[in-house]
């Protein structure tokens, strides 16, 4: 799962991870994110922060949500907020990488794909 505001972002990532071979369900908005959410477990996921070009940090609470219905999911947290503070947050909340934006698409795959080899390797 990737959620980010930016219809351009969003669709580079779905574009790059679907032709990395990744399953990948790309929304921009929050009540979209929860939708699939009740769905579908995802092994992975890639949640923007600030979501609706506001200053709060709605991602943090989707972040929780994600850990709360499916703890095995791995998590990045991905945003242009450079704050200690967040980052720490982000962390407590579930978060299994904090990265800041931009991040080229290699390395984000990259270390998705790190992640999950974990997970399912133990």
């Amino acid at each position: 799962m990737i959620v980010d505001d930016e219809h351009t972002i969003c669709f580079a990532m779905d574009d790059y991870f679907t032709m990395r071979g990744f399953q990948v369900d790309c929304v921009q908005q929050l009540r979209e994110a929860y939708g699939l959410l009740d769905l579908h477990s995802y092994e992975g996921a890639i949640l923007d922060l600030r979501l609706g070009g506001s200053n709060n940090l709605d991602g943090l609470t989707l972040l929780r949500s994600v850990k709360e219905r499916t703890p095995s999911t791995r998590c990045i947290a991905l945003t242009a907020c450079d704050s200690a503070e967040v980052e720490a947050e982000a962390l407590k909340s579930g978060a299994d990488v904090f990265l800041h934006k931009p991040q080229p698409l290699s390395e984000l795959a990259e270390v998705m794909s790190r992640l999950l080899s974990k997970q399912r390797s133990g």
